[in-house]
């Protein structure tokens, strides 16, 4: 599966797309006064651990046959100074069910397991700058 981020930023404007196996969607993302995001790659990154572990509870749940009637997923990191990489992130969830708390105990340490982004960065992978640049928007 292929997942995919771009965004095309000018001073007045800035667009932010999103898109899995060619399934594109928008994402809204206000122009920082001067160019750019009004968000940063630190919340951005919160937002995908939150997202994706949310995700995840709902897909885990569905196949243990657990409703879930909401979920809350909060995600924090600490940065340091400028190029320095995230010095912690933590993230906890409340999941709110009429399911046996101990059913969402086990769901909440098992989707911890299996929680994609999150493996992906425990794992420590590579990232690679490409040289070649994506053409200009028409």
């Amino acid at each position: 599966m292929e997942i995919r981020a771009t965004v095309r930023s000018a001073a007045s404007e800035h667009r932010a797309m999103v898109s899995t196996e060619g399934r594109t969607s928008p994402v809204a993302i206000p122009v920082r006064s001067g160019g750019g995001s009004s968000v940063n790659g630190g919340e951005l990154l919160c937002l995908a651990l939150a997202t994706c572990y949310c995700n995840d509870l709902y897909r885990e749940a569905a196949r243990r046959g657990i409703v879930l009637d909401g979920v809350e997923v909060e995600a924090v990191a600490e940065f340091g100074g400028r190029g320095e990489p995230a010095r912690r992130i933590t993230y906890a969830a409340h999941v709110t069910s009429d399911a046996p708390a101990d059913r969402i105990d086990a769901l909440i340490r098992e989707t911890d397991a299996v929680a994609e982004v999150h493996n992906t960065l425990r794992a420590g992978i590579a990232v690679e700058l490409r040289t070649q640049r994506p053409a200009p928007a028409p």
